[in-house]
């Protein structure tokens, strides 16, 4: 890392790597100095880059209220006026992309073209709230009483809290916080501890925003360096909604806190993606989709492709072209331009990798490339093929890594029934050139994941679709689409215009 300046980059954004302390608010740095100092490590080397303060008690308070009372006066302002609050934001963030991009392969480790990728993210659903904030549309119902109308409207829910994973450090939030946002509410965000500088970045991209165009500070961060704060956060009445992204076992416990006190959560987990690759499928679109997905971010998002259901009668040139494939990945320094696979986020990711495959060879899988944990320093391993049976038990774990398992079948028939069998159901695939196959996918008695997809890959999903899925993944749905309805409470309207009091279902009531 020494081609990159680390201090004059975080200064450029706002930060100093000498400055322990934690965030609290919108407007400040913590003056607390409790707990224990977070390290913010380099992946590719393990260096030391920053340390920082978690919030206290006393700073998570601060927040709450601060945000209570910026809901309170932001519901007041009208959604187009806060859609043009969005696209001054996507502005800034604009005039940041560069540095904002590098701080996230520095701190989170995936090359610097998705981390680019990822700020390019939240400026488009900065474009797409500002245009949603016009079309917050409710529907108008016939009544079945005379001279009544009826209609439904939205309103704000008022403090929506965000809890981001470390593999997309800003995008996730900007999905959730600018929607929020033009829906008239305030967001408060707890990062993950793993990547709190790039959180930090974005907060005061944030804070220049509100400040300068004199409006409430409705973006509002705080840092746990445990998760007392944050077990506080999800049970938290103030908040009215909580937006969970990360695993399968910490967002079921999350929807449970929220549903004891009847709050909302939209929850964003696991993903065991499988491609099917049938007996017609052009394996010049299918092997650079299944490579991306495999190795894009080190395997280290839902939406990785974790499993190729691959017909019998292509199994053999499937497998010489991914192992030719993965033998041409540059695995190395994020920052470097010509590098296709950055390290894993930390030491504990490497041994879940090195835990995997042993599973996978006890349980009679053949490695065809791959399964090295790389020497020197910084968290690096090779990304990994193996012959597999889809029912075993480490192919229906999801393993955060570039693990892939090639599970040769028979028919269309059984290579759906294997993908559905995934206790997951977040995205999906099939490359075919048989239009019977392709809407035999997609139809309902297809694929059972939020996302499904023909002759394109299971990652990299577009802002204007709504991002989820099914079963264990959790059912919620972010970004494009009607997304925006999550962060909004329904209410139904009726009123008569008439001069007299006709009831529903024909009934009558005199006094």
């Amino acid at each position: 890392m020494s081609k990159l300046d680390i201090n004059a980059l975080l200064g450029r954004l706002g930060l100093k790597a000498s400055n322990p302390g934690g965030w609290s608010g919108a407007h400040g740095w913590s003056t607390s100095r409790d707990g224990t100092l977070i390290n913010v490590r380099n992946p590719a080397d393990g260096s030391l880059v920053a340390q920082m303060r978690p919030a206290s008690a006393e700073d998570y308070e601060a927040v709450m209220k601060s945000a209570v009372d910026a809901a309170a006066a932001w519901r007041r302002v009208p959604a187009p006026k806060r859609g043009e609050a969005i696209r001054l934001l996507g502005e800034e963030l604009r005039r940041h992309k560069t540095d904002l991009g590098t701080l996230v392969s520095l701190e989170n480790g995936k090359i610097r073209a998705e981390g680019l990728g990822e700020v390019q993210e939240m400026i488009d659903i900065a474009d797409f709230a500002l245009g949603q904030s016009r079309m917050l549309y409710g529907s108008t119902m016939h009544s079945e009483r005379p001279q009544h109308r009826m209609y439904e409207q939205w309103h704000p829910l008022g403090v929506v809290g965000i809890i981001s994973a470390f593999n997309f450090p800003v995008a996730v939030w900007a999905w959730n916080a600018c929607l929020a946002a033009i829906c008239g509410n305030a967001s408060v965000w707890k990062p993950s501890p793993k990547t709190p500088l790039s959180a930090l970045a974005v907060q005061h991209i944030c804070n220049r925003v509100m400040e300068v165009n004199k409006l409430p500070a409705i973006f509002q961060i705080f840092i746990d360096g445990g998760t007392e704060l944050a077990a506080r956060f999800v049970e938290d009445p103030r908040v009215a909604l909580v937006s969970f992204t990360g695993s399968t076992a910490v967002g079921r416990h999350v929807g449970e806190r929220v549903a004891a006190r009847l709050g909302k959560s939209l929850l964003e987990l696991g993903g065991n993606n499988a491609i099917i690759v049938d007996e017609t499928a052009n394996l010049d679109l299918a092997v650079p989709s299944i490579v991306f997905g495999a190795v894009g971010t080190a395997g280290q998002r839902c939406t990785t492709t974790r499993r190729v259901l691959v017909h019998k009668s292509r199994l053999d040139e499937l497998e010489k072209r991914l192992v030719r494939a993965y033998s041409q990945v540059k695995i190395g320094d994020p920052l470097d331009s010509g590098t296709l696979m950055g390290p894993l986020i930390d030491p504990s990711a490497v041994q879940r990798y090195e835990a995997a495959i042993a599973a996978a060879r006890a349980a009679g899988g053949e490695v065809l490339c791959g399964a090295k944990v790389l020497p020197g320093p910084g968290n690096y391993v090779e990304p990994t093929i193996i012959r597999a049976r889809n029912d075993w038990e480490i192919v229906q774990t999801e393993t955060f890594g570039p693990v892939l398992y090639v599970i040769p079948v028979d028919s269309l028939e059984q290579a759906l029934e294997q993908q559905n069998a995934s206790a997951h159901g977040l995205s999906s695939a099939i490359f075919t050139d048989r239009l019977q196959n392709a809407e035999a996918f997609l139809s309902a008695q297809g694929s059972d994941c939020g996302i499904a997809n023909v002759n394109i890959g299971t990652s990299g999903a577009e802002i204007g679709g709504a991002f989820g899925g099914e079963k264990e993944t959790g059912g919620g749905r972010e970004s494009g689409s009607d997304a925006w309805k999550a962060y909004m409470r329904r209410q139904t309207n009726t009123i008569n215009w008439s001069r007299e009091l006709p009831l529903a279902q024909g009934i009558e009531f005199k006094v």
